[in-house]
């Protein structure tokens, strides 16, 4: 006969569910042993803070007692950050201070990271590299077959990002060669391509903004990275408030928090106020119900229910480039934008209306004729945006199945396009 589970049996079973919903404590993993011994050499102590796996989120900082808003998540101190004085400080420093026309802050980090990996166990910053990710899911290191799923003003990001890191790593090329007498390989092995857009992302996904003086032995552009080990732990959350400073008097990098959070409960941070499209370019991942989300509207499918004989389209068009109507024209959950309305309303002057464009922009009612005809076409363009959103997810269910090394990449598109989905079908029910 099977035997009940006591109270405490029910007790330890409700626990290990409470357990695994606030997450899986990892602290005891050797890599997150190490990194704490590492930073614990450094300066940083924190009994407060776990590394833990989350069901939603991945891996996570986990709090081990209850905060308060104005309480201090975490101080980590100077000499645990990763910034171009590290790398000046290191054997690659009188390199780029030699090297002209002078590198960038970046390629100085970059370089560093590359190098500090080669090393494998001869670098100090072993600890650290080893909780890196492997890879990464921004849109640089995606497919195309993926890339091509994307919605159209992402679609054109993400090749944009893909041709400015070819040619960061094609411009550092030379400046990669000098570097020879530093390894016994050569130096085109180890930075290739594939380690500069790893290293790329993760300065791009990882950094702290922290101003840095001017250096002259780096080009002009600023200087405003900080890699910041066990804080990079922290994930994003849109609805989250918190205050990041350097602190001069402490000499540390500081986060406060401005909400709430239970004990045993995943820590939070917010990377800004960006919506998903924003979220998955910069970041590579998507947060499900953003308050920051929105549809873009490119402007050829603006222009798709307007008539091509209008002999004042061109006129139209160069008001609303001139003022900046043409850019950031998006759908959100309460509906279409403002500038979405406007530069439709603008498009929708009858030949009479025309010269009424000043108040147009400045938000007057031209006539009934162009509010019905501007509510009518911004319908259109939100049932076209839904077909397309529909559309695509067949296409990545369907890939999905064919294509398993894909798998984890597409589901975040189609997580992109479920939430745009979401965002349009909403607008439909206002309009």
């Amino acid at each position: 006969m099977k035997k009940s589970r006591g109270r405490t049996g029910r007790k330890r079973g409700r626990k290990r569910l409470q357990s695994f919903m606030a997450g899986a404590n990892c602290s005891h993993k050797l890599e997150y042993i190490q990194l704490k011994k590492w930073l614990k050499d450094r300066g940083f102590e924190d009994s407060n803070l776990r590394p833990a796996e989350f069901l939603e989120t991945g891996r996570g900082l986990m709090t081990m007692k209850a905060l308060q808003a104005g309480d201090l998540i975490i101080s980590l101190p100077e000499k645990c950050l990763l910034t171009t004085g590290t790398v000046l400080s290191s054997c690659l420093g009188e390199y780029i201070m030699k090297w002209k026309p002078p590198v960038s802050p970046l390629i100085a980090l970059c370089t560093f990271l590359i190098a500090e990996k080669y090393a494998g166990e001869e670098s100090q910053w072993k600890p650290y590299l080893d909780v890196l990710p492997k890879v990464y899911t921004c849109p640089v290191c995606l497919e195309h077959d993926v890339v091509s799923l994307l919605p159209e003003p992402l679609r054109k990001k993400a090749q944009e990002q893909r041709t400015m890191v070819h040619e960061l790593y094609m411009s550092s090329k030379a400046f990669f060669s000098s570097l020879q007498p530093l390894f016994a390989e050569n130096t085109e092995t180890i930075f290739n391509y594939s380690a500069l857009e790893w290293a790329w992302c993760t300065i791009n996904t990882r950094t702290i903004y922290m101003k840095h003086s001017q250096r002259e032995c780096f080009s002009l552009e600023p200087d405003v990275y900080a890699l910041a080990p066990y804080l990079d732990l922290l994930n994003h959350s849109p609805n989250i408030q918190v205050k990041a400073v350097f602190n001069d008097q402490t000499r540390s990098y500081e986060i406060q928090t401005n909400s709430q959070c239970k004990k045993y409960k995943e820590v939070f941070i917010c990377y800004g106020p960006y919506d998903n499209q924003r979220l998955l370019l910069e970041y590579g991942f998507v947060a499900m119900d953003n308050p920051h989300s929105c549809v873009y509207v490119s402007s050829d499918i603006l222009l798709k229910y307007f008539p091509p004989l209008d002999k004042q389209r061109n006129a139209k068009l160069s008001i609303l480039k001139d003022h900046d109507f043409l850019e950031n024209l998006t759908f959100g959950w309460d509906g279409p934008s403002w500038r979405l309305v406007t530069a439709l309303k603008l498009l929708s002057l009858g030949a009479d209306e025309f010269t009424c464009w000043r108040r147009v922009l400045l938000g007057d009612v031209i006539s009934a004729r162009n509010e019905h005809q501007t509510l009518n076409i911004t319908a259109k363009i939100c049932h076209y945006l839904i077909k397309e959103s529909q559309d695509a997810l067949l296409q990545i269910s369907q890939l999905k199945r064919e294509k398993e090394n894909l798998r984890e990449h597409l589901a975040l598109v189609e997580a992109l396009h479920l939430e745009n989905l979401k965002i349009l079908q909403k607008s439909a029910e206002i309009l």
